[in-house]
């Protein structure tokens, strides 16, 4: 099995360059989707996160209330430390437990999706490194246009990412999202024919 980790800052079309990789083939593991699944009710990490910072950070429900924790940890490093060190590890044991099932499945190519691969240095963990990349000012025109918040929201969004020049130095390939979705998905094409070829070999 293949298995490849998507990396990339905000707003800069990871998201449509795995779609792109699923049309291919690829199987699709989502960093975002398994980061709600370990912090369910009853899962070890919600309790770690309570302990840490409070019962306020649950809903009526007892679920984690994500707008809660924002507020938490928006502008305080050091919580949002806090809390990516609970979080982090619980989403990595997750994905390793579903790559190895995925590949008891016999899966040929698996993509894991995920913002902060080189940021806490674990790219090792994948065959291949792809980062979606495009111009800060590409990134802030999507964030206003995607998310509707203001620009100097958005501003603080972008100056806490990872330095976009370590991303694209680690990276195997790199795929440019700046332009239309069909020289973006001609790059997912030619990566794909390349790793599929390696793996026939």
């Amino acid at each position: 099995m293949i298995i490849i980790g998507l990396t990339g800052g905000i707003a800069s079309g990871k998201s449509t360059v795995a779609r792109m990789f699923a049309d291919m083939g690829a199987h699709i593991l989502d960093a975002d989707q398994l980061a709600r699944d370990v912090v369910e009710p009853g899962q070890p990490a919600l309790a770690h996160i309570v302990d840490a910072f409070g019962p306020e950070i649950l809903s009526e429900a007892g679920e984690l209330d994500r707008r809660a924790m924002r507020t938490h940890i928006f502008f305080d490093p050091e919580r949002r430390r806090k809390l990516n060190a609970i979080v982090h590890p619980a989403v990595m044991d997750e994905a390793l437990r579903r790559f190895e099932a995925e590949r008891q499945a016999g899966t040929a190519v698996l993509l894991f999706e995920a913002a902060l691969i080189v940021d806490i240095g674990i790219a090792g963990l994948f065959d291949v490194l792809v980062v979606a990349d495009c111009s800060p000012a590409e990134q802030r025109r999507r964030l206003l246009a995607r998310d509707g918040v203001e620009a100097d929201e958005a501003e603080r969004t972008l100056a806490a990412q990872a330095d976009p020049v370590l991303r694209r130095a680690a990276a195997d390939y790199v795929v440019s999202t700046e332009g239309s979705l069909e020289a973006t998905r001609a790059q997912v094409r030619r990566i794909w024919a390349e790793l599929t070829d390696k793996g026939d070999g």
